[in-house]
């Protein structure tokens, strides 16, 4: 199944997300990541995550979320994981 993550990043997460990012890629690059990548904010600061994710069942992409790094340094206000039925982009 595939499943949408949507992280918020802390307002006042200062640094955190530039220094645990290599950790972040590198997590990221072990599962079945469709596509994925930082939300902007309007001015074009890195503000949140956005990713599109195959895995078995929900409980395994909330493990997923709760295993990035990012999330484990604390970078994260909110996140909503949900599933996700691709209808552009990502038909095979």
């Amino acid at each position: 199944m595939i499943f949408a993550i949507h992280a918020l990043d802390r307002s006042d997460a200062g640094s955190l997300r530039a220094e645990t990012r290599p950790t972040h890629l590198d997590y990221v690059a072990g599962f079945d990541v469709a596509y994925g990548g930082p939300l902007l904010d309007a001015e074009g600061d890195m503000c949140g995550s956005l990713v599109i994710l195959e895995a078995e069942d929900l409980a395994a992409a909330e493990a997923f979320a709760a295993g990035d790094p990012y999330a484990v340094a604390g970078l994260f206000e909110r996140v909503e994981i949900r599933g996700f039925r691709p209808l552009f982009g990502m038909q095979d």
